[in-house]
């Protein structure tokens, strides 16, 4: 027979409670749901910026939900996201590429836009050196993306307006448009598809990077 003694039985209502807190606890949907609402419940419209901003499309939504998971997103839904992102991106209306790339260097380092204390009539910067490294003057730059310096130069691009470079010219315009359309869960934020950049500022950041005069190349 065995003895029960008060430590055992404390134990036991240790062991009870604790299984009752387990199956009390929020699942995932739950949690989700929560999230959402304080998160809206904790941001208003300000100025220029709305509260529509916190609004994830499926593209987000689902890079968003496999990396809470720890997962890879399954390649076939990759190669869709990319392909559906692919569709949207806009390219240059008269046929040209590349803008200037001294003004590319000044949209690669300007960081302003889109806040709520900005002139929606501003134009925005595209803060492109918080990830990069372009050019080799600059010593600031961040390091989530890849370096940029000799972007053109290492890919062969020594004359942006001949056939032989096409392929390289498209690649980075709509690269920089939407980046989404070639790495479906890419930390890059997608300048001419939001409404970040202009078509006009887009071609001078691709003359940035593309041209054999800028900096980048040299």
């Amino acid at each position: 027979m065995i003895k029960i003694t008060k430590r055992h039985h404390f134990a036991g209502l240790l062991i009870t409670a604790a299984v009752a807190g387990c199956a009390a606890l929020p699942g995932s949907a739950e949690l989700d749901e929560i999230t959402a609402r304080t998160l809206k419940e904790s941001f208003r419209d300000e100025g220029m910026v709305k509260v529509d901003r916190l609004v994830q499309d499926d593209s987000n939504r689902e890079c968003s939900t496999a990396q809470a998971e720890g997962r890879q997103l399954d390649p076939v839904r990759a190669g869709a996201i990319e392909a559906a992102n692919l569709k949207t991106v806009k390219w240059p209306s008269d046929g040209k590429f590349l803008g200037d790339w001294k003004q590319g260097e000044q949209i690669a380092q300007n960081g302003r836009g889109l806040t709520w204390t900005d002139d929606a009539k501003m134009a925005n910067g595209g803060n492109c050196y918080n990830c990069h490294q372009i050019t080799s003057q600059e010593i600031s730059f961040g390091t989530i993306g890849p370096s940029l310096y000799n972007y053109g130069k290492l890919r062969g691009v020594t004359d942006p307006d001949s056939p032989a470079s096409r392929a390289m010219v498209e690649y980075t315009w709509g690269k920089v448009w939407n980046a989404k359309a070639y790495n479906a869960c890419s930390n890059m934020p997608r300048a001419g598809h939001s409404g970040i950049l202009s078509e006009q500022q887009v071609r001078h950041v691709v003359a940035l990077l593309l041209d054999p005069q800028s900096p980048v190349n040299k």
